[in-house]
């Protein structure tokens, strides 16, 4: 795949996750829902798995979870906002390495209790994961400093609180492969354009919205 291409394709997708993940994250916190459980296992689980079924391309995820979670630094509202972003790169690289072996064409996926089962095991270990991570790494980053006992004690409760982001990303995976019926195409002279314009659509309402947040 033409390099551009798909540069341009990780940072829409990314910035669509970001997106979603500063907007539609922000107001299921603000309804009191489990909104790490339902962004991890709806929409990460579900913009990652398009983009490896469209593109098939292995690390783009990896990039998408950089874009995306530089974007949420852009959003200082909803809880710690770095603990958010280290959370979507740790996403972005587990969702590599767990997907590493599947085939690009992801046709072992096809029968449903293969996805369903991909889904689940794949938004447990991404969420808990890039919980884990944020445990570590953020009191190293604001210099609180990281003692290993303070994480054994909620282990228990972060691996209680993925069973949520395991039943949603259960249902995510055979969703999205749906879609792998479909006959999507973009026509090349609209595909820089769409990528561009969408991805310039979501960092201005982000940034807007944390300027207006700001300024009330």
């Amino acid at each position: 795949m033409d390099k551009m291409k798909l540069f341009a394709g990780v940072l829409v997708f990314g910035s669509i996750w970001g997106f979603s993940e500063c907007i539609i994250g922000s107001v299921l916190r603000d309804i009191n829902l489990p909104a790490g459980a339902i962004m991890t296992g709806l929409f990460a689980i579900g913009i990652m798995t398009m983009s490896r079924m469209l593109y098939k391309q292995r690390g783009m995820q990896f990039g998408m979870g950089i874009v995306a979670g530089t974007l949420r630094l852009f959003n200082p509202f909803g809880g710690c906002f770095i603990c958010s972003a280290i959370a979507i790169m740790a996403e972005g690289i587990l969702f590599e390495i767990i997907w590493y072996r599947l085939s690009l064409d992801l046709n072992e996926l096809k029968p449903l209790r293969m996805s369903s089962s991909m889904g689940i095991v794949s938004a447990y270990i991404i969420y808990i994961g890039g919980y884990i991570v944020t445990q570590v790494l953020t009191p190293l980053i604001s210099s609180a400093g990281f003692y290993i006992e303070n994480l054994i004690v909620f282990i228990p409760q972060i691996l209680s609180s993925g069973l949520l982001a395991a039943i949603i990303g259960g249902v995510a995976v055979p969703a999205v492969l749906i879609l792998k019926k479909l006959d999507i195409n973009i026509r090349e002279r609209l595909y820089y354009p769409a990528t561009i314009g969408i991805t310039a659509v979501c960092w201005f309402i982000v940034i807007a919205n944390t300027i207006i947040l700001l300024g009330a």
